[in-house]
């Protein structure tokens, strides 16, 4: 399993600063992130967009969701795999979890609104927007801090257009009497970046590039910000996923919600100006949505390191 260790992820303030592009401020917490990235693949940041009221409102939201019958919640399909419901898996029996797809869209949300309330419900529609658009907003902060950093900003406008935002919200049982605590097993996420929210109970840990699994406490404010596998073939590999999984202890049920950015309709390469000697090209364009496809071919599942040998050079 590893042995955890106390964490020690970068704890960004995204509170107290300016966050206008190009001010003292920015230019410093740019090289806080992207020093975090390179380092970890994620990082902690603190993040009082989201209000206390909206923060209860989305969990609230989630208890209500999760609260239908199977029978409805297994009506959340996509034609992209793990986007929509998954739950009842014998890998992973503690984990259950239903995705709305363009989450920062009103169609988006409606439509997954009417699928599971045909008679509908305001409430949760509202909050669940109004949430995903707010985190979404900080993806971006952070997407632009590194592509700034990194001298690609062309590279990253071309990209803007093109990213669609999946909320997933997820939920775990306590771990079974003689059975498991595994609530997931550990990977890295298949998106261009992730934003983890943890309601009240711990579960979520993180591997360093030394092999220690790190458990990352929730706490209100407090969001996971978190590379995906596009996001290292997009930066030529200097920036790498981490890995994570979510062990369950005590006997509390635990809610948690990742809004996870997609590319689409659109090819990743990596801009020249990422390409030197001292970093040669590692990853050739490619398709994020079909990468998500070829990860869940036995030959994706059996690889190593799934983007690689899908579009590595």
């Amino acid at each position: 399993m590893g042995s955890v260790t106390q964490p020690t992820l970068p704890i960004i303030d995204f509170t107290k600063n300016d966050l206008q592009p190009g001010s003292r401020s920015w230019l410093s917490l740019s090289k806080d992130v992207v020093r975090a990235l390179e380092d970890y693949g994620c990082f902690i940041v603190i993040f009082s967009e989201v209000s206390s009221e909206l923060h209860q409102a989305i969990f609230r939201a989630a208890e209500e969701l999760f609260d239908l019958p199977t029978e409805i919640k297994v009506l959340n399909t996509s034609d992209t795999p793990s986007h929509g419901y998954v739950g009842q898996e014998p890998v992973i029996p503690l984990y259950e979890g239903l995705g709305i797809e363009n989450a920062t869209t009103s169609e988006g949300v409606q439509r997954f609104t009417n699928l599971l309330w045909p008679s509908g419900n305001e409430r949760f529609r509202e909050t669940v927007l109004a949430y995903s658009k707010i985190v979404a907003g900080l993806d971006q902060v952070v997407m632009r801090m590194v592509a700034e950093s990194y001298g690609i900003e062309k590279e990253h406008e071309s990209l803007l257009g093109s990213i669609s935002y999946l909320l997933r919200l997820i939920k775990y049982r306590g771990p079974e009497i003689n059975g498991t605590n595994l609530g997931i097993v550990p990977h890295t996420d298949k998106s261009f970046m992730s934003i983890l929210h943890q309601h009240q109970v711990k579960g979520l840990e993180i591997k360093t590039k030394d092999d220690e699994w790190m458990a990352i406490d929730p706490y209100p404010s407090s969001f996971v910000v978190m590379a995906g596998d596009a996001f290292m073939a997009w930066t030529n590999g200097r920036i790498e996923p981490a890995y994570h999984r979510v062990i369950m202890n005590g006997n509390e049920e635990r809610y948690s919600l990742g809004l996870f950015s997609f590319i689409r309709d659109f090819t990743i390469q990596v801009a020249d100006e990422l390409v030197d000697d001292e970093h040669p090209l590692q990853f050739k364009p490619f398709d994020h949505y079909k990468y998500i496809h070829f990860y869940y071919t036995e030959e994706g599942k059996r690889s190593k390191c799934p983007i690689k040998a899908y579009c590595g050079v």
